[in-house]
């Protein structure tokens, strides 16, 4: 296993209330800047921002070389926050993951060693090919925000966002994730390759040389203060029977075999809050569901075999549940 390591963490001052309006001119910045090394992938910028402002995690599906280990190296660079990187393979152990207790001959007592995900951006690239007793260490560390070891539990800096990646091609040697961990994921974001005219633009800037002045437009406490002001935009009664219906369909839907449950209905509201802030807005709309819908959900969804013979996919069947549920005006 590999570790990288740039800023160390930082203490976390939010005594300062943020505006709406500065959360929108701030994150519109900070999309901007990533733009200027990342080609394309507009979209996914902007998903990963609601993600992190929604204190929730990513799961990055596609194949070798589209640039995921570089956007997210970029965003905790831009955001001002500490990125650990672990490379997971089929021996990587939990205590590679969370830390391990190491005993100092000198002192004749036990230290606590921190492991990699004690940042507040970490990247867990390859996340299946590491075994399930390693994916399982991440539970904790994902919905609680803490690591317990030998009986000692240590709170993990904020704000804190796991990126994992994994290779939908090569599945040779992997171990899928279960139902269970790929709930606690707020988002699964699929990257598709660039158009033509994206990626003459990627040769283009890497033949002129790469930007290397990234802006430092944040830190761990801008983020908090963030993440505060998403939580106080308004949800309509209507907007919320809204959602409660269509992670409601998605239970009785005849070729889904499992549906969402609760934390899905909580991972909408709370990411369509954030992109109404994001946005300028202090209330949410139907718009804002309907566009994180996919996202938040197509991974949560378990098809029925014959669906999947038939050749349907769960975005489309997400999609045909949005044009079934009556959307609240």
């Amino acid at each position: 296993m590999t570790v990288e390591e740039t800023t160390e963490v930082s203490q976390v001052d939010t005594s300062q209330a943020m505006s709406i309006a500065e959360v929108h001119d701030l994150t519109s910045e900070i999309i901007r800047e990533c733009q200027r090394v990342i080609v394309g992938k507009i979209e996914i910028l902007r998903d990963t921002m609601v993600a992190f402002l929604s204190n929730g995690h990513v799961v990055l599906e596609g194949v070798p070389g589209l640039a995921k280990t570089y956007m997210a190296r970029t965003f905790a660079s831009i955001l001002g926050c500490a990125f650990k990187r672990i490379q997971l393979t089929v021996d990587t152990l939990p205590s590679d993951i969370l830390g391990s207790n190491v005993f100092n001959q000198k002192s004749g007592e036990f230290w606590f060693r921190k492991g990699p995900v004690f940042a507040n951006l970490v990247l867990a690239d390859e996340i299946n090919r590491c075994p399930p007793k390693s994916q399982s260490a991440l539970l904790e560390v994902m919905e609680e925000r803490q690591v317990s070891t030998e009986g000692v539990t240590r709170k993990l800096p904020l704000p804190f966002l796991i990126i994992a990646t994994q290779n939908p091609v090569e599945q040779e040697g992997t171990y899928p994730l279960p139902e269970a961990q790929l709930d606690r994921f707020m988002f699964r974001l699929v990257l598709d390759y660039p158009t033509p005219s994206e990626e003459a633009e990627v040769i283009r800037r890497k033949h002129q040389g790469e930007a290397t002045d990234l802006r430092v437009l944040a830190d761990p406490s801008v983020i908090v203060r963030m993440q505060n002001a998403c939580k106080t935009v308004y949800l309509d009664e209507d907007v919320i029977n809204y959602i409660r219906d269509i992670v409601v369909r998605t239970r009785n839907d005849p070729q889904i075999l499992l549906g969402g449950s609760p934390r899905a209905s909580l991972v909408l509201m709370g990411a369509s809050k954030t992109r109404a802030a994001m946005l300028g807005r202090d209330y949410v709309i139907p718009e804002d569901v309907r566009k994180l819908c996919v996202q938040a959900l197509n991974h949560r969804l378990v098809m029925k075999p014959e669906a999947e013979l038939e050749g349907l996919s769960v975005d489309r069947i997400v999609s045909k549940i949005l044009g079934e549920v009556d959307c609240p005006k």
